[in-house]
């Protein structure tokens, strides 16, 4: 019989995550994988597990588990209580679950997320050689639900012996690098003194996809429509309303409006809880 990881509270949104598909946006497939890759690949160390491996992104609320067989686990990510039965440990080091035990995550208390390695990984069937859930194609396995049992893989062998790990600190201000886009020539010189001048909150709306941002409008040069076109991780593209909207891991491989600019590094957003503040700036010279 397999061993599994039991689902006994899901939270609003758990899925399985790895490092994601690259290589397939030429078939309309975007990368997806964990929204901070560090803080999974982190986490997969801490069990001695390969970084690829695939295991839980949490999103707020927390969630409870009980695995069918002795495990090793690690929760990266966010600050909040983790508890295996009545013992409380610790978000960055390895924990020791008993077969059987139930192992309780806690609502972050800075930040967005978490995310959960497993000893042996969470061992549902690849789809294009990854286990992610892409929210926005529908590929990988569903979003976790109550009372789902996941297949665990097998043992790795024993974690490697951890004296501290250090996280990201708590999420304030982001600065973030931008880049010039493939249309910034759309929008007037303002626009972009606007974008690199002043700051910008972090939308209540917003998911996997992208993180809708809020503040000054960004105003266009060019008032015509584009044709569909590709989108990379962390383009800025600018609906009509001229809010700027940054995009994530599940974000789509094509889209028609322009892209103003691209985000080097997008991971920090996986934490911005909405009215977080957003400065952007030029790369370092």
């Amino acid at each position: 019989m397999t061993d599994v990881l039991e689902v006994r509270r899901a939270g609003p949104l758990t899925t399985v995550q790895d490092l994601g598909r690259p290589g397939y946006a030429h078939l309309g497939v975007p990368r997806s994988g964990a929204l901070d890759p560090a803080a999974l690949a982190l986490a997969n160390r801490l069990v001695g597990n390969p970084v690829s491996a695939a295991g839980l992104e949490i999103t707020l609320t927390g969630c409870e588990l009980r695995p069918t067989r002795a495990v090793t686990v690690a929760v990266t990510g966010a600050d909040a209580d983790v508890r295996v039965g009545p013992r409380p440990g610790d978000v960055g080091r390895p924990l020791a679950v008993p077969a059987g035990a139930v192992l309780r995550i806690g609502p972050a208390r800075d930040g967005l997320r978490n995310w959960l390695a497993v000893s042996g990984g969470i061992a549902v069937e690849p789809v294009l050689g990854s286990r992610a859930t892409d929210t926005l194609s529908g590929l990988g396995p569903p979003p976790v639900r109550d009372g789902d049992r996941l297949p665990l893989g097998p043992w790795p062998g024993p974690p490697p012996p951890v004296d501290v790990t250090v996280g990201r600190p708590p999420t304030g201000e982001l600065r973030l690098t931008l880049r010039p886009g493939p249309r910034a020539d759309w929008f007037t010189p303002d626009a972009l003194d606007r974008l690199l001048g002043t700051p910008y909150t972090v939308s209540p709306v917003g998911d996997r996809v992208g993180a809708r941002l809020t503040g000054a409008p960004l105003p266009r040069a060019v008032a015509g429509e584009l044709p569909s076109e590709g989108i990379v991780l962390g383009a800025v593209q600018v609906p009509a309303d001229g809010q700027p909207l940054v995009f994530l891991a599940d974000h789509p491989t094509t889209g028609g409006y322009p892209v103003i600019g691209v985000v080097d590094d997008v991971s920090a957003l996986a934490q911005a809880r909405p009215g977080t503040t957003v400065r952007f700036h030029g790369p370092q010279r």
